[in-house]
């Protein structure tokens, strides 16, 4: 893209793309250097105002999914909000916190530059210094495209919120001549689906025989949706198609015991591996090995005598906890089930499959007929980011594990003067995503120092080894089994600490919170 380097704006020290959770978080901790927001719609909210359907709600209970600083209000209510709700909880913020004037909306970044070329010595020198986040010059550009003009802006640090899901749906491949273009009905990325309204949906779906394609929670809200959708004389059943399946659950309660108290106390993820264990920590840890697949085993002897899983085919094979702990768990709709019951939603196991005139083929030659196929089959995050980031950065995203090597979840460190918030997930994206938001503007303050690159790599190598000990999903980059740790390290390095980390016996079985923190700087 051709662009005259005198039409460059310098205009703020700090550029932040996308306006999501992770984005306004972002833009609150560093409101301070009046930092500019990039979002290319024309609202705040991310994947929860763009990628959200009719009956979308949150996963985890209010209380477990807020700002430490602005609390939800009735934050005791036990029920999920809904996407509506979180999106009024987000701009409340916003505003609170007078966020909303540092974003442009209709603000879509086109291309980004690097200016110099220190670029090729931060791929090769892993043994130096990483340096400060702000260099008193521009060193990004970053071409924004508004109302079909192109406008560049130069900035000493760029901060990528745009995350893992949306904008770029993952489709998948098929062989030649057996892709949608032979299918005589319609087919839709759920991305695609969310953008439809309440009635646009149910037009769609009413009478049809629909094939979703997936089993994870988008898959699971949009077999409900169809389901309601199929109530009348001439409805038809939904079938999901089923590659791999994941354990779900049906409320945050197993056996009538909270479920904080299994994986997200200290106690709890005491028993877990974690990165920078001392030898008898990691003894500890081996020795109690056998407890970790006991509560795994107990939460599943649960789930199968609560839900019906044995009788539909589908119990996963592998344990809860591996699941838990590359973030895949999700919280059952509550009629899930009794639509399945009644016959409304049907499951179809298979590993590959293709379209054929009428719907859809397997490769044991069965057929399932279809008029509307539904892909839950999620996003390509890395892809997002590749089209947009100059060489030889893009090739960067992914180390050999196919993972992006983030140090504290936020510095590449083979990147210069760039951080990516909302990469990582956690049980609470939320929280993980303010501690760091605090950590990085502390960076930029230059309150502390990044340690050595070839340290930062050392990290976030063995956290990508504790993540393939713990699950065969480890690409989801999860690091729910020890985010509490994750969590104390970040605030230690900021030279904070927790109240609770130094209580540890009274407060071992206290739930994690963000507000941990808070109070406890050294």
């Amino acid at each position: 893209m051709a662009s005259a380097q005198n039409h460059v704006q310098y205009s703020s020290k700090i550029g932040i793309i996308g306006a999501g959770i992770s984005g306004i978080a972002t833009a609150k901790q560093l409101r301070h250097y009046d930092p500019l927001v990039f979002e290319a719609t024309n609202s705040i909210g991310g994947v929860w105002k763009h990628c959200s359907f009719n009956s979308t709600k949150l996963q985890t209970p209010r209380c477990d999914f807020e700002f430490s600083d602005y609390p939800w209000p009735e934050r005791d209510d036990a029920s999920f909000p809904s996407h509506v709700e979180l999106l009024d909880y987000l701009h409340g913020y916003a505003v609170h916190f007078d966020v909303l004037k540092y974003i442009k909306f209709n603000s879509k970044v086109v291309e980004i530059r690097h200016l110099g070329d220190r670029d090729t010595a931060r791929v090769s020198d892993t043994a130096g210094e990483y340096g400060s986040l702000l260099k008193g010059h521009p060193v990004w550009e970053v071409a924004v495209e508004t109302n079909q003009a192109i406008q560049w802006y130069g900035f000493e640090l760029l901060v990528m919120c745009i995350g893992k899901f949306g904008d770029i749906p993952r489709m998948p491949a098929f062989p030649a001549n057996k892709g949608e273009e032979i299918f005589g009905g319609k087919v839709l990325h759920s991305m695609d689906y969310s953008k439809l309204d309440k009635e646009a949906a149910t037009e769609l779906l009413e009478g049809k025989k629909v094939a979703i394609i997936g089993y994870r929670k988008s898959a699971i809200d949009l077999a409900v949706e169809c389901a309601e959708a199929n109530q009348g004389p001439n409805g038809q059943p939904c079938t999901m198609v089923i590659r791999t399946l994941h354990w779900t659950l049906p409320s945050y309660r197993i056996w009538g015991l909270p479920f904080f108290l299994f994986y997200s106390t200290r106690s709890s993820q005491f028993l877990h591996p974690r990165p920078n264990l001392g030898f008898l920590r990691t003894f500890l840890c081996s020795i109690l090995s056998p407890m970790r697949k006991a509560i795994s085993k107990f939460i599943e002897s649960y789930l199968v005598w609560k839900l019906p899983l044995v009788k539909f085919g589908l119990k996963p094979d592998h344990p809860f906890e591996e699941d838990y702990a590359s973030c895949q768990m999700a919280i059952l709709p509550e009629n899930f089930f009794s639509e399945a019951e009644k016959g409304n939603i049907l499951f179809k196991r298979a590993s590959k499959w293709w379209f054929w005139s009428g719907g859809i083929e397997f490769e044991d030659k069965s057929k399932l007929e279809a008029d509307v196929v539904l892909l839950a089959t999620g996003y390509d995050g890395k892809k997002k980011l590749q089209s947009i980031l100059p060489k030889p950065f893009s090739s960067l995203l992914a180390d050999s594990s196919g993972i992006m090597p983030l140090y504290r979840g936020t510095i590449h460190p083979l990147i210069p003067n760039m951080a990516f918030v909302g990469y990582i997930e956690t049980v609470s994206n939320l929280q993980i995503a303010e501690i760091r938001c605090k950590w990085l503007a502390r960076l930029a303050d230059q309150k502390f120092k990044l340690p050595a690159v070839e340290k930062m790599l050392e990290q976030t190598t063995k956290e990508v080894e504790i993540m393939k000990q713990t699950t065969r999903f480890f690409k989801r980059h999860c690091i729910s089994t020890f985010s509490i740790n994750h969590s104390d390290e970040i605030c230690e390095e900021m030279g904070w600490k927790s109240w609770r980390k130094n209580n540890w016996i009274s407060e071992a079985f206290m739930p994690y919170s963000s507000q941990d923190y808070q109070e406890a700087k050294y």
